[in-house]
Parts: C-alpha cells; sequence; structure tokens
C-alpha cells in the first residue's frame, strides 16, 4: 500500500522502520494525549507485529501506514485508518520536531480522500483529548465537524478522560475537494 501527496509518502511500515517509529512513539511529549506510551522497546516492537498482521487482512480493514518525507525519506510518523462496513476511524502521530508544519493535516487529508474514494467509506471519524489543540486543528483543517464532548468514556494512565468527536461525511469531503 502507498499513495502520495504533495511532500509526503505515505507507505506500509516495514521492519527497518521500527527505529523511528519508536522515536516518537517513546516520547512522553508525543504520547501526553494518546491511550499508549511512551512505548518501551517491546511495546515497539509489538506495535509493528501487529501493523504486519493488519497488512495480511483479505479484504484489508484496517491501515497503519508510515509518513515519510518525499524530500529524504525521513520516517517522521504514522497514519491509521480502521474501516468498519460504512464507518472509518482516523488516527494520526507524528514525531514532535515536525509539528506545526502541515505534515498530519497532509497525511490526514490523503487518508481521508483513500477512505472515501478506495474504500467506499461514508463517513470518518476521530476523536482526541480536549487539550490537544493540535490534533483538533488537524481534524478541523480538513472539514471534519465537531459532533460532542464524550464526558469521561476512556479509563488509561491511571485516570478518566474525556474526548471531542469529530467527523466527515463524504459528501462534505467531495464539496471541498472538487
Amino acid at each position: 500500500m502507498q499513495m502520495e501527496s504533495k511532500r509526503l509518502m505515505i507507505r506500509d511500515f516495514q521492519e527497518e522502520d521500527w527505529a523511528s517509529i519508536h522515536a516518537y512513539a517513546s516520547d512522553p511529549l508525543v504520547t501526553e494525549y494518546t491511550m499508549w506510551g511512551p512505548n518501551t522497546e517491546e511495546d515497539t516492537s509489538n506495535y509493528l507485529k501487529e501493523i504486519f498482521q493488519m497488512m495480511k487482512q483479505n479484504p484489508r480493514d484496517s491501515y497503519e501506514l508510515a509518513i515519510v518525507l518525499k524530500e529524504n525519506g525521513r520516517l517522521i510518523g504514522g497514519v491509521g485508518l480502521h474501516r468498519s462496513k460504512t464507518n472509518a476511524e482516523l488516527g494520526y502521530c507524528l514525531n514532535s520536531h515536525y509539528w506545526r508544519q502541515g505534515y498530519a493535516t497532509e497525511a490526514a487529508r490523503a487518508m481521508s480522500e483513500f477512505g472515501f474514494k478506495e474504500l467506499g467509506v461514508n463517513r470518518i471519524f476521530a476523536t482526541c483529548r480536549p487539550g490537544n489543540v493540535g490534533s483538533a486543528g488537524v481534524m478541523r483543517s480538513i472539514g471534519m465537524k465537531q459532533e460532542g464532548h464524550l464526558r469521561q468514556h476512556l479509563w488509561f494512565k491511571g485516570g478518566y478522560h474525556d474526548s471531542y468527536l469529530f467527523s466527515l461525511l463524504r459528501e462534505e469531503f467531495e464539496a471541498r475537494n472538487t
């Protein structure tokens, strides 16, 4: 699986990506708002094993893909899309050295296009913790609308957490991208 955007190559992960994945997945700043992490080396190895299992699905409904800079081939993060019938959940994670440069937005937009055009979903949704203003900004910039505020619906890292729920419908995506 591989796709391109203006500045990015978005492709299946490979075994040799382990060090680049671990660099961001073990960073407390990157994982502050995630349900996982900071990763141990074992956590990152297990994550990569899960990805390789996803790649064997037929038909494939789950995609966890590497975000790679075209200009130098550097892996800077990951983006995922997980389909369930007519819906798909979008997620992304970037090495903090590459925040605020539009890369997450570019990757999220490319994955949304893939979901609507290739997978045929009608709705793509995503969540973020209320404090994660960067992630909420990415969702808004690709046209997602905030549907709700889920209060204390998750337990992780020793406490209950809220989430903002965003979504984008196929018709909204098409209207923005025609």
